[in-house]
């Protein structure tokens, strides 16, 4: 049986699926399988993941017969997959050689229930080092303890699943990725980590390099796909209100919500006139939710020109002076 599994999903990715099989070719060693999922590509993608099944050892191509998102190849993935470890990597991604074998070996000395790493993004040419923002490194910590402060950027602020490795157990407890979710989706699962796993750990391995500003990334694309942010944050906030420890964590959880809110709210000029309206109407209502005492304290400490937008949307609908 293999001790890492690495789950790649893929569609549309025939421009540079070659560069990431061709990572996953030199990084197959005997303790790895390789599961890469094919949802419904209509280009050349499931041809080239057929090739690589028969040359790269103890790999598989799983297919879905209709297009089903990257968090449900995700869970395909996991269901399927056979590891002690689970890891994920984007069709569009790579990884630099023997990476694999170093992220396992830091997974079983750390023993340990999920282990994050730092990236290397690559924006064209441009290589820049993406360091976790972990309080320490190289030893054992509580999740719950790597959530806040609510002032400062933390593990919870890192949402690349991608860098990282998770013991088998997390998935047999149900974690999944959400599969409504058509962005913000990796997000959700970071906060579930963090509030479910009893240990993490984080190295400073630098060999999972992630594509910036590809153009048919949905990170990219200026439609309501975007806006699935808003339901992603009502997902968090309602496990974090459900904590034992919910007076802790609430803090983070509407700032950060805040946070994008106010962000998208910045870039609104980039969607059409529908999708902001509705991005308009959404975070109006998503405010409103929020605890209020939790969230007036947020915006007491925010920064002039957010807290002002955020005052102003949380007043609309309600007959409530901007």
């Amino acid at each position: 049986m293999p001790k890492l599994s690495v789950i790649v999903p893929c569609h549309n990715v025939q421009d540079f699926a070659p560069d990431t099989l061709r990572s996953l070719s030199r990084n197959a060693g005997p303790d790895t399988e390789f599961l890469l999922v094919d949802d419904c590509s209509t280009d050349a993608t499931g041809d080239l993941l057929q090739r690589a099944a028969t040359d790269i050892p103890r790999s598989r191509v799983l297919r879905h017969e209709v297009n089903r998102g990257i968090s449900q190849a995700r869970n395909t993935g996991i269901d399927a997959a056979r590891g002690d470890y689970l890891t994920f990597l984007d069709g569009d991604d790579w990884y630099a050689p023997g990476y694999l074998d170093e992220l396992l070996a830091s997974a079983q000395r750390l023993d340990c229930d999920f282990v994050r790493t730092d990236h290397v993004q690559a924006t064209g040419r441009t290589r820049s080092v993406q360091r976790a923002p972990a309080p320490r490194r190289g030893v054992v910590l509580s999740p719950r303890g790597a959530i806040g402060p609510a002032t400062m950027k933390t593990m919870v602020d890192y949402p690349f699943v991608w860098a990282g490795v998770y013991r088998r157990n997390l998935f047999d407890d149900g974690l999944r990725f959400e599969s409504r979710l058509r962005t913000a989706e990796d997000r959700v699962f970071t906060w579930q980590l963090h509030l479910r796993a009893e240990s993490f750990a984080t190295v400073g391995l630098h060999g999972v390099f992630y594509r910036r500003g590809v153009a048919t990334s949905l990170t990219q694309i200026g439609d309501e796909r975007q806006l699935d942010f808003i339901p992603a944050h009502d997902r968090i906030l309602e496990e974090v209100t459900a904590h034992q420890e919910a007076d802790r964590f609430l803090p983070k959880i509407v700032r950060t919500y805040c946070a994008m809110i106010a962000f998208h709210m910045s870039g609104s000029t980039r969607y059409d006139a529908e999708t902001t309206r509705k991005l308009r109407r959404e975070a109006s209502a998503a405010l409103r939710r929020m605890p209020s005492d939790v969230l007036e304290a947020v915006l007491s400490v925010l920064d002039e020109k957010r807290a002002a937008v955020l005052r102003r949307l949380r007043g609309r609908g309600t007959g409530k002076a901007a």
